[in-house]
């Protein structure tokens, strides 16, 4: 049998205690004896961008448990850029990435994972997963969360931009506050992250350019059903990863790879 990373922390008479743990989660001989996958995350509600990752998350457990790995869910923080921005909570948005990719970093080398899907929604998130995962190179696929759909306003598609614009035009005369009022609230119809050309859109490209994530998932809005199928298919495409022994993060994301990605982005006019 292969031996795996996860090995350290199961095999043997001295194991006795962490077997113990595991036990205490709900895992048996058989569960314990498989490769140990990290599901990894930022479930909860910091942020809309994030609240699409619940029902892909089972479906990445799933795919996991399907092609014979035990699924380890964790997660991890979220900076909301939407909410802390315009105020002193905007200087922790960009250490929030470094924090996302340590936090994983300590996770699966702390705990001997065998490999890794991870989820990401938010701006710095998507870049805090990747980074991650380039750093602990065990099997690993990203998984954006989709964005949010747009609303309806005044007879015409709007987003979440259009809410900034709309501040712009109260002030310079061109829209009142009642308006406003009424765009604030359509505007953000639903959960995921902000439906526009944006950093979580761009970085979302950036992860399939790359190679890091399973193809054309991430176009598709955080609250279709389908998405389920993807995160089901990133959980076996790990284990498959794992089984044939590569490729690793860093057999992907080489120096070709990045320069590709690049010009996607300029090709899309997104966010660098």
């Amino acid at each position: 049998m292969t031996k795996l990373r996860s090995d350290i922390t199961r095999l043997g008479l001295s194991r006795t205690p962490h077997r113990a743990f595991m036990r205490a989660m709900g895992l048996d001989d058989e569960a314990i004896a498989k490769p140990m996958i990290g599901v990894v995350s930022m479930k909860g509600e910091q942020t809309p961008c994030n609240m699409t990752h619940g029902f892909q998350v089972e479906a990445a457990k799933q795919g996991v448990a399907e092609a014979g790995g035990t699924p380890r869910e964790f997660t991890t923080i979220s900076m909301s850029d939407g909410i802390g921005m315009n105020h002193e909570g905007m200087k922790f948005s960009l250490v929030s990435r470094e924090l996302i990719a340590d936090s994983i970093e300590a996770v699966v080398h702390g705990l001997a994972y065998d490999g890794l899907v991870g989820f990401g929604g938010c701006d710095k998130t998507l870049p805090g997963v990747m980074m991650g995962m380039l750093r602990c190179n065990v099997p690993a696929v990203f998984i954006y969360g989709g964005s949010a759909l747009p609303g309806r306003f005044a007879g015409r598609d709007v987003t979440i931009l259009d809410s900034y614009e709309g501040v712009g035009a109260v002030m310079t005369g061109g829209l009142d506050e009642a308006e406003l009022a009424r765009l604030e609230r359509s505007c953000l119809p639903t959960i995921g992250a902000c439906a526009g050309q944006f950093t979580a859109n761009t970085m979302a490209m950036v992860s399939e350019a790359l190679g890091l994530s399973v193809p054309n998932v991430s176009m598709i809005p955080g609250v279709y059903a389908e998405r389920a199928n993807y995160a089901r298919q990133a959980g076996a495409i790990v284990m498959e990863a794992l089984a044939r022994g590569g490729p690793l993060p860093r057999d992907v994301v080489t120096r070709a790879a990045l320069a590709n990605a690049c010009a996607v982005v300029a090709a899309t006019g997104g966010r660098r």
